[in-house]
C-alpha cells in the first residue's frame, strides 16, 4: 500500500511503544524538543532530539518511534481479541476458530518440531522430480502467488520468479484484471546483488553461507556448491530487473499482453505449461509491468542447468517457511534477515511474533472484532469531519491554481470530487471459509493460506470492481490512496492519540492526522496519481505545457532530496522516493490551510509560548519521530519509497510558512531562497 498506496507510511520499519508521551499530554510533547538545536538549521532534531537522546532501541526491534505508540497498543488489542478467542472454545470451522487455532500453532513449539520438514515435503518431492523443460515451467507456474502490490512499494517484491497483483485494469477500471510482476529475488532488492560497495559484498558473502546453512538443515549434501549456484543465478536475475524508481512510471507498465504473445515477446519458459499450472490457462491477457524483465528472466529459465533451477525453488520454499519451521530453521532465518540485515540483536517475543502472524494471514476476521470493540461511531464521525476539512482545502488550492489550463483544472476538481474516502473500517467483511488452520501445523497452515489468498484473488479476475473495499484492516497504523480506485483509506487504529486527539488543540491534530490525511489526497496528484483520471483509467488528461510544468517543479523536488546523505556515502535516491515526496509536500500544505480555516479568522491558542504555527509545524515534525539501526535504515533506503523518517520532515522547508514562524533566516542551514522553495499544489 503506499501512502500512496500507503502514507504507507513508514511501515517497512518494525516499531516498539518506546515513545515517551505522558497519558497527560494532548498534543505537541514539548519535552521531545530539544532547545539546544536551532530550527533552521535542523528542524528534525530540534522537534524530537529530546527523545532521540533518551531513547534505546530494544534489542528485538530495528527501530522505535512515534508509530510505535499506536502499533504496539493495536498489536495488544488484537491479543485480548486472540486470547478471547481461544477461551471461548468457539466452533469448528468459523473464523473465530482460525483466529484460535492459528496463533496455537504458533506457539506450540514442540507441535513445530515434531512436524519437521513433513508440510513441505510435498513440494520438495515434486521439485526433485523436475527433468525436463516442461516440468521445470509446471513447478514454476505452481510457485505463482498473488503476494505483490504494484502501488504499494513495501509489498512489490516476491521470492518467486513472477508474481501476480489482481486489481482494476489500467484501462478498464470497472473490473477486475491480473498483472504479472518481476520477481526471483530473496534479498531485499536488485541493489544487494549489484552494488559492488564493500559493504554489499560483505552481505553477499554472508548470505552465501546463510543459504549454504539452509541447504545443510534441509538435508542437502554440497550445500556450499549448490548455495554458490543459487546465488549466481539469483544475480542474473538481477541484472534483468528494472529499478523501483524505474518500477514507479505507470505509463511504462501499462503493457497489456496476449497469453499468446508470451512465447515469442519473452521465449525460454514453457508459457502455456506455465499458466496451466498457475490456474490461469484460460486467461486470455495479462498486463506485464516491466516486459524487459519477463524477457530477460524467461531467457534465464531456458539457458540455466536445471539442476540449479531445482536448488532454486527448493531454497525459496525453505527461505519461505524457515521462520515457521524448528528452531535451528527458524534461528537461521532470523540471524540472517534479523541481525546481518537490519541489525537487531534478537527476535521479539513469540506470543509478539504470533499476533503479528495472525493479523497478516486472518486480517480482516480480526479486523472486524477490532473495529468492533475498538472504534466508536463517535470517533468516526469526527474522523470523517475532519477530511472533509482537508478536502474542502485541498479543493480550494486547485480551485486558485494559476499555472492549469482550464480543462486540466476541471478533470482534477472532478477527480477531488470522485475520491472514495473511507474512515475506519469497511462495510462488508469478507470470510476464510474453506481455510483449513490445523493447531498443530504452522508451516502447512501457512502455506495452505497463500495458497487460498492466490485462488481468492484468481476468482476476482473479470468480476465488477468493487470500489469499497479495502486494502487495509482496521487494526492496521497506516492509511493508503488507491489511485486505481480513486479512493482513500483511514484505518481506525491510526485515528487516535498522538496522531488524532479529540482534546488537542487543532494545531496539533491538523498538524499531525492532518498533513497524513493530506499525505494520502495528495497522492491523488503525485507523480503516478497524475496518469489516472477521475475514473481510475489511465490516460493523457494534462495539456502538454501542465505537464511540462509539473515535470519541472517535481523534479526540483527530487533534486532535492537527491542532496539528502542519512548514511555517510548514502544519499536518498529523489526519484524513487519523489511520489511520496510530492504527497508529504501536498499534504502539509492543505493541512496548513485546513488549520486556518477551522479558527474561524480566530488567533489560534498558544501552548507553552508556541504560537499555533509552531505547533501544527512541530506535530508534523513529530510524527516521523524515529530512532533506527543503521542496517535497517541503508535497507529503507536502497528498497522503499519513502525517504528516511529525519528527511520527511524537513518537509518544511518548502512552506513559507515555516519560515515565519521560527524566524529562519538564510545564514540557517535549512533555508531555501523563494524561488528554490518547491511549490506544487
Amino acid at each position: 500500500m503506499r501512502l500512496h498506496l500507503c502514507v504507507a507510511l513508514f511501515f517497512t520499519l518494525c516499531f516498539t511503544a518506546a515513545h515517551a508521551q505522558t497519558p497527560e499530554t494532548h498534543g505537541v510533547a514539548l519535552s521531545d524538543i530539544d532547545h539546544s538545536i536551532h530550527p533552521g538549521d535542523n528542524f528534525y532534531l530540534y522537534a524530537n532530539g529530546a527523545w532521540i537522546n533518551r531513547t534505546t532501541i530494544p534489542a528485538d526491534r530495528v527501530a522505535v518511534g512515534t508509530f510505535s505508540l499506536l502499533a504496539d497498543r493495536a498489536d495488544k488489542q488484537v491479543a485480548a481479541i486472540i486470547a478471547q478467542a481461544a477461551q471461548s472454545n468457539p466452533a469448528p470451522d468459523t473464523d473465530l476458530r482460525r483466529i484460535a487455532d492459528l496463533y496455537h500453532s504458533y506457539i506450540d513449539e514442540p507441535a513445530i518440531d515434531h512436524q519437521g520438514l513433513s508440510s513441505l515435503q510435498p513440494d520438495l518431492t515434486r521439485i526433485a522430480a523436475i527433468k525436463t523443460q516442461r516440468d521445470l515451467a509446471h513447478a514454476l507456474g505452481l510457485t505463482l502467488r498473488s503476494d505483490v502490490d504494484a502501488l504499494n512499494m513495501t509489498n512489490y517484491h516476491t521470492p518467486n520468479l513472477f508474481g501476480l497483483w489482481v486489481a482494476p485494469g489500467f484501462n478498464d477500471p470497472d473490473h477486475y484484471a491480473p498483472y504479472l510482476m518481476q520477481g526471483g529475488l530473496v534479498l531485499p532488492s536488485r541493489d544487494y546483488y549489484l552494488d559492488d560497495s564493500a559493504h554489499m559484498q560483505e552481505t553477499r558473502t554472508k548470505y552465501a553461507a546463510h543459504v549454504a546453512n539452509i541447504f545443510r538443515l534441509a538435508g542437502f549434501s554440497d550445500p556450499e556448491a549448490r548455495a554458490a549456484h543459487v546465488l549466481a543465478l539469483e544475480h542474473a536475475i538481477a541484472l534483468q530487473q528494472i529499478s523501483l524508481a524505474d518500477n514507479e512510471n505507470i505509463k511504462h507498465a501499462n503493457n497489456l499482453w496476449l497469453a499468446s504473445d508470451f512465447s515469442t515477446k519473452a521465449p525460454g519458459l514453457d508459457w502455456p505449461e506455465y499458466f496451466r499450472a498457475a490456474g490461469l490457462s484460460s486467461q486470455k491477457s495479462f498486463y506485464v509491468w516491466q516486459p524487459s524483465a519477463f524477457k530477460g528472466e524467461s531467457a534465464l529459465v531456458a539457458s540455466t542447468p536445471i539442476a540449479t533451477w531445482k536448488d532454486y525453488l527448493a531454497l525459496h520454499l525453505l527461505e519461505a517457511s524457515a521462520a515457521y519451521l524448528p528452531k535451528p530453521f527458524a534461528d537461521e532465518h532470523f540471524a540472517f534477515f534479523g541481525t546481518t540485515l537490519s541489525g537487531a540483536p534478537q527476535q521479539r517475543p513469540r506470543d509478539q511474533r504470533a499476533v503479528a502472524v495472525v493479523n497478516l494471514t486472518l486480517g480482516e476476521a480480526v479486523g472486524k472484532l477490532y473495529a468492533q470493540r475498538y472504534f466508536s461511531p463517535e470517533a468516526k464521525a469526527q474522523a470523517e469531519a475532519l477530511v472533509a476539512n482537508l478536502l474542502a482545502a485541498f479543493h480550494h488550492r486547485l480551485e486558485t491554481i494559476t499555472w492549469m489550463a482550464p480543462a486540466t483544472k476541471a478533470e482534477a476538481i472532478r477527480k477531488l470530487g470522485t475520491l472514495k474516502v473511507s474512515v475506519g473500517y469497511a462495510d462488508t467483511w469478507r470470510t476464510y471459509d474453506g481455510l483449513d488452520i490445523k493447531p498443530d501445523d504452522l508451516a502447512g497452515n501457512l502455506l495452505r493460506a497463500s495458497l487460498f489468498e492466490y485462488h481468492y484473488n484468481l476468482h476476482r479476475i473479470g468480476q465488477p470492481t468493487d470500489r469499497a473495499e479495502w486494502v487495509l484492516t482496521p487494526q492496521t497504523v497506516n492509511a493508503v490512496n488507491l489511485p486505481l480506485d480513486n479512493g482513500l483509506n483511514f484505518p481506525a487504529a491510526i485515528l487516535q492519540p498522538p496522531f488524532f486527539d479529540p482534546q488537542a488543540p487543532a494545531a496539533s491534530n491538523y498538524g499531525a492526522i492532518g498533513s497524513i490525511m493530506g499525505h494520502e489526497i495528495s497522492h491523488t496528484f503525485d507523480t503516478e496519481g497524475a496518469d489516472f483520471d477521475s475514473q481510475g483509467r489511465v490516460r493523457d488528461w494534462w495539456t502538454p505545457s501542465d505537464l511540462s510544468h509539473f515535470d519541472q517543479v517535481t523534479t526540483a523536488l527530487a533534486n532535492q532530496f537527491d542532496t539528502y546523505e542519512p548514511l555517510p556515502g548514502l544519499h536518498v535516491h529523489g526519484r524513487q522516493t519523489l511520489a511520496e515526496d510530492i504527497a508529504d509536500l501536498g499534504g502539509i500544505a492543505a493541512a496548513y490551510d485546513a488549520f486556518h480555516a477551522s479558527l474561524n479568522g480566530q488567533p489560534a491558542p498558544e501552548l507553552d509560548g508556541l504560537t499555533g504555527d509552531q505547533q501544527f509545524f512541530l506535530a508534523f515534525s513529530q510524527n516521523w519521530k524515529t530512532k533506527e539501526r543503521p542496517d535497517a535504515e541503508r535497507q529503507q533506503i536502497l528498497t522503499d519509497p519513502h525517504a528516511p523518517a529525519s528527511v520527511r520532515a524537513e518537509t518544511v522547508r518548502n512552506i513559507d510558512a515555516w519560515y515565519a514562524a521560527f524566524h529562519v533566516q538564510p545564514s540557517d542551514k535549512l533555508y531555501l531562497t523563494p524561488d528554490q522553495r518547491v511549490h506544487i499544489w
